[in-house]
């Protein structure tokens, strides 16, 4: 595997080091040395899909609060979408920053994984029909800390490139990112 850090210290890219042959091609997308050589978080205990029928479906902004946080590995294994993450570790030089990539499936098409870190946020917007999106999780679904931020919150105004044509009404309802700061201590 090949591994790029995003400007999001902690974020990277990974592109499958794909070997071809007249049957096609083999390539590795996981390995847990190889991600712990790098520093990432190999835990995996859930894996999720994500089925999405129309180009335009908005997902996001997700994350767990803590103690479930969760690291995030996400492939797309069927259509492209565009795929942000937003830092929000409020230690960290670029917190409130976000970071897209286009992951793309099917022949042709780059193996491209995106692995977001604990304290990150995230969200895709589909930009075909009929896309698919699989996610490796480091923690299991805690649904008391589930969380998240309105798509289009002023705080970190996401340029989304397609025009929202599907949203469940949970992500559209989402407060800003600031309303669900957690309170300082007196």
């Amino acid at each position: 595997m090949i591994f790029r850090e995003t400007r999001l210290k902690g974020a990277y890219e990974i592109d499958l080091e794909l070997y071809e042959d007249d049957r096609g091609s083999f390539g590795r997308s996981y390995c847990s040395r190889e991600f712990e050589a790098h520093g990432i978080n190999p835990r995996v205990v859930q894996c999720n899909i994500s089925y999405n029928r129309k180009r335009g479906t908005l997902r996001g902004m997700h994350y767990q609060e803590a103690p479930h946080q969760e690291a995030k590995l996400i492939r797309c294994v069927r259509g492209a979408v565009y795929d942000v993450i937003v830092d929000l570790r409020p230690e960290s030089p670029t917190f409130r920053e976000w970071v897209a990539v286009e992951l793309r499936a099917g022949p042709g098409s780059p193996s491209h994984m995106v692995y977001v870190p604990e304290g990150f946020a995230h969200g895709f917007q589909t930009l075909e029909d009929d896309t698919e999106v699989f996610y490796q999780m480091s923690e299991f679904y805690a649904p008391h800390a589930a969380s998240g931020f309105r798509w289009n919150d002023p705080a970190f105004t996401v340029e989304w490139p397609e025009t929202v044509r599907a949203m469940s009404d949970r992500d559209r309802s989402y407060p800003d990112f600031l309303v669900t700061l957690p309170k300082a201590a007196s």
